[in-house]
């Protein structure tokens, strides 16, 4: 079929979008012809591109990589391109979006017509994504699928194995698991890498694949294996899929007497009215001062990380302003009345899992020097994200600007290279938290050196530097405790504790969880119990060798090196326990009592805090 027969049909249709373009209008009648759609979706894109990216864009080049998208995402490397209008040695001079439209249309017809077999909506999803790719690392396009996915995550409720999963260089890789969900329980960790599902390679998996074979029904299975960075051996996992939390606070409670500790894993619709209500529960319980736990938080919605700031802060401070070369992007936002917060001592924990949202809460906090940050530098993403419809139900999301904290800093770190590169860049960093902020600092330019209000330095250009750096929470060998996380038995041992011993466990303890968390410990026949079921599942205990040894299924230690290592394991226990009796909320405590560090030091640092209070006070008067 010639292309000027597979046209003729549909000239009218055509002649009906090019009006509809002109005109400005977004929302046509979707006819059953799918060609009609993907032009349209492409057109769509590019005028969304145009219309609201925060940078500058050029159409030519916009147009030159959809072309280079297309042939790309026909993976035939035998094709005889030249000359025809997919050849992408040869562009034409694109000048305008109808330049651009109409040469892709006929590139697209040229492919339909003579590639009969080829899925041309997968195709066109294939421009796209190589036009969004000039951009930056956040402007992306969601299949319709993934859009109702992320609504999800962040607003409905849904089974799986709970994770927040990116497709980087052909692998899917975990952004970070959901908090609380079947994957965190396991350990599956930021960064690991899925490389096959059920015994079947993952690599080359779109988002449709992996949401197909990791979404499903609670109580059914899936077996995969994950790669982790600087761990040459994989590791492999049987989840099971579950209800996976939807709340934003992991937990909140008192670490002593006078301070409130709370958790905030995203910033989602609800995240502001949980952190009321968290408040005013520590309120009843005589907080005075406050921790505020952003590590590993990823971000959110930009309106709830304004809410969560504003409550630090008296009516009327500056919170956050965004710069876009769209000047109705534009803004300067201020706290429109007192936060409840506003008079408590504070400290923010962050580390390189904090990210967006998380760095506007403790940017506003640093530059207003009204409390300390402290833990390691940040993810460093500085830029804001729109969301727009597609005819079809897909989405792009597009950067329409950049925020600066009060001070004036864009925290965002850069992003030439690639996409790899950028999202792992913290993989890199110096395992020394301390090594990683001087050297941070010494290359950092003096055009991204700022002041906070009361003149303390900070800095630009790669993420929130704390006040106080804590080293990483962390043993000198985990190879006990993943050994359990990844055979189970933890979740094996404490099932059948409290199959045998559950009444008598709540009978004693259930009225009464601080005394649980202050005083229970595993008897020595729990422990003997214990190291039974980790012989049974590949432990040896062998005296004649220097360092834990793994090979396949077996891990080898000496038994000193068990009863330095165990603590760790009975730790993480008595917190399942914990999360089994009591809740989700309970297990969060435990385990900041064994395994929190950074938080550990937090605590001791109140009158560091004191100091800069008074230091910004000080300040504050000499500027009146």
């Amino acid at each position: 079929m010639s292309v000027k027969k597979f046209l003729a049909p549909q000239l009218a249709l055509l002649l009906i979008l090019s009006a509809v373009w002109l005109a400005g209008v977004d929302k046509v009648v979707v006819t059953n012809d799918i060609h009609q759609e993907n032009l349209h979706k492409y057109l769509q894109v590019q005028r969304r591109v145009l219309d609201n990216y925060f940078g500058n864009t050029s159409i030519d080049y916009l147009y030159e990589r959809s072309i280079a998208g297309l042939v790309n995402g026909m993976q035939d490397s035998t094709l005889d391109i030249s000359g025809t209008p997919i050849d992408t040695t040869q562009f034409k001079n694109i000048q305008n979006l109808r330049d651009s439209y109409n040469s892709f249309e006929e590139a697209y017809l040229y492919v339909a017509n003579n590639y009969p077999d080829k899925d041309m909506s997968k195709l066109t999803e294939s421009s796209i994504r190589s036009m969004l790719k000039t951009l930056d690392p956040h402007s992306v396009y969601i299949e319709r699928d993934d859009s109702e996915r992320i609504q999800e995550e962040f607003a409905g409720k849904f089974q799986g194995i709970g994770i927040q999963f990116n497709i980087i260089q052909d692998t899917i890789t975990v952004i970070t698991p959901i908090s609380g969900g079947p994957s965190d329980q396991l350990g599956i960790m930021s960064g690991d890498r899925i490389i096959s599902i059920n015994d079947t390679s993952a690599v080359g998996y779109n988002n449709e694949d992996v949401m197909r074979r990791l979404r499903g029904e609670k109580g059914t299975k899936v077996d995969i294996e994950v790669l982790r960075p600087r761990n040459p051996n994989p590791i492999n996992f049987t989840i099971e899929r579950d209800d996976i939390p939807l709340t934003t606070i992991d937990t909140e409670y008192m670490v002593d007497d006078q301070t409130g500790y709370v958790k905030i894993n995203r910033f989602a619709a609800t995240t502001h009215e949980e952190f009321l209500s968290s408040i005013n529960k520590l309120r009843e319980q005589g907080m005075d001062r406050f921790i505020l736990d952003l590590r590993n938080n990823p971000g959110g919605y930009l309106s709830q990380a304004i809410a969560i700031s504003e409550e630090f802060f008296p009516r009327n401070t500056k919170l956050v302003s965004t710069d876009s070369k769209h000047t109705r992007f534009n803004q300067e936002v201020f706290s429109s009345r007192n936060g409840v917060l506003m008079d408590i001592p504070v400290i923010v924990l962050v580390n390189e899992g904090s990210a967006s949202a998380s760095e506007i809460v403790s940017g506003a906090i640093q530059d207003h020097d009204r409390g300390l940050v402290v833990g390691r530098r940040t993810f460093g993403k500085g830029l804001v994200q729109q969301q727009y419809e597609l005819i079809d139900g897909s989405n792009i999301r597009v950067t329409i600007s950049r925020y600066l904290t009060p001070s004036g800093r864009l925290i965002q770190k850069p992003f030439d290279g690639a996409n790899e590169d950028y999202a792992f860049e913290f993989v890199h960093r110096s395992s020394d938290p301390a090594v990683d902020v001087k050297e941070f600092k010494d290359q950092v330019p003096d055009s991204l050196r700022y002041t906070t209000k009361a003149g303390r330095a900070v800095f630009g250009g790669g993420g929130i530097v704390p006040d106080i750096v804590v080293q990483q929470d962390s043993s000198s060998s985990p190879y006990l405790f993943n050994f359990m996380l990844v055979n189970r038995v933890d979740f094996n041992f404490v099932r059948d504790y409290l199959d045998e011993r559950g009444e008598e466990l709540r009978a004693e303890w259930e009225n009464d969880y601080q005394k649980f968390r202050q005083d229970f410990e595993w008897s020595d026949a729990d422990k003997d119990a214990f190291l039974s079921m980790m012989k049974e599942e590949g432990l040896e205990i062998t005296d004649d060798i220097d360092e834990p040894e793994v090979e396949g299924n077996t891990l080898r230690i000496t038994e000193e090196m068990y009863n330095d290592l165990v603590w760790m394991n009975l730790g993480r226990m008595k917190a399942e326990i914990a999360r089994q009796v009591w809740g989700n909320e309970y297990f969060y405590p435990i385990v900041n009592d064994y395994f929190n560090e950074t938080l550990a030091e937090a605590v001791k640092l109140w009158d560091e805090v004191k100091e800069l209070e008074t230091f910004a006070t000080t300040q504050a008067s000499r500027m009146e």
